[in-house]
């Protein structure tokens, strides 16, 4: 039986086994694939569709692909079931987020070794108790590569533990004017009481993808400001400089590449 699934190229991302590298970090905006595709080498643009912006180079000699996943789990889980479909087994996400722990502030790098599932698709994934955690290997990566790119100074750190995915950005950002307001209010309370560094709106998505799928998976985020610091009165700092998460993901995937020569 034919189906519209059954074109050369996947059927979101446009692509093709041989245009996609086993490491592949993932924006979320299409329009940043080409800033980091500058930290490849020869690196070209091999498809565009939708929010599927896709370039392909090398880095030490390896084949890494770029690949932008738009907003949300839904489209991230797109590309990363498409990119597996084509032989990649290595995901970092590069994205941004909003601080929430105290010690958060804008400017930061947080690496995510696990997501609170506040969003839908993990649901196709996962059991509602079963977590969605980080590959341990890109995590250290990552904790690696931030060591070198930052400092103890308030802006310039890293940390590392559990964010906090979800599906409504302005239910964080204007909760009050929710018709659930009470729910959200009340969940995002606990999170802050269990510790959550920050949140975004991928992570959850591409570790339960990552987990069906058996392939690694790892994310590195910029704080841009932090909430919680602003309701606290204390000093914050804004920022949409994603300059050094960019670095960080590009020097863990370094990092990877010679682990996985051995």
């Amino acid at each position: 039986m034919s189906s519209i699934m059954d074109g050369e190229r996947q059927f979101h991302i446009r692509t093709l086994p041989d245009e996609v590298g086993r490491y592949v970090i993932l924006p979320g905006d299409p329009g940043r694939v080409s800033k980091i595709a500058q930290h490849l080498e020869n690196a070209v643009q091999v498809a565009n569709n939708r929010e599927y912006n896709v370039y392909t180079g090398t880095l030490d000699g390896e084949k890494v692909t770029v690949c932008s996943t738009g907003i949300g789990g839904p489209s991230a889980s797109i590309a990363v079931e498409e990119l597996v479909k084509c032989g990649a087994d290595t995901f970092i996400r590069i994205g941004t987020s909003g601080g929430m722990d105290l010690k958060v502030s804008g400017g930061d790098l947080v690496i995510a070794s696990a997501a609170v599932r506040g969003e839908g698709t993990t649901a196709e994934y996962l059991p509602p108790d079963y977590p969605a955690v980080a590959d341990f290997q890109v995590v250290d990566a990552l904790r690696r590569s931030a060591l070198e790119l930052t400092t103890d100074e308030v802006g310039d750190r890293y940390h590392i533990g559990v964010v906090h995915s979800k599906d409504s950005f302005y239910g964080e950002v204007d909760p009050e004017n929710s018709p659930m307001s009470e729910d959200i209010c009340s969940r995002w309370n606990s999170y802050l009481k269990c510790g959550c560094l920050t949140s975004e709106m991928e992570c959850a998505a591409l570790f339960a993808v990552g987990i069906a799928r058996k392939v690694r998976c790892g994310a590195v985020l910029t704080a841009l400001w932090n909430v919680e610091r602003s309701k606290a009165g204390l000093p914050d700092n804004i920022t949409d400089d994603s300059s050094k998460a960019i670095k960080c993901a590009v020097e863990a995937i370094r990092l990877l590449i010679k682990e996985d020569n051995r």
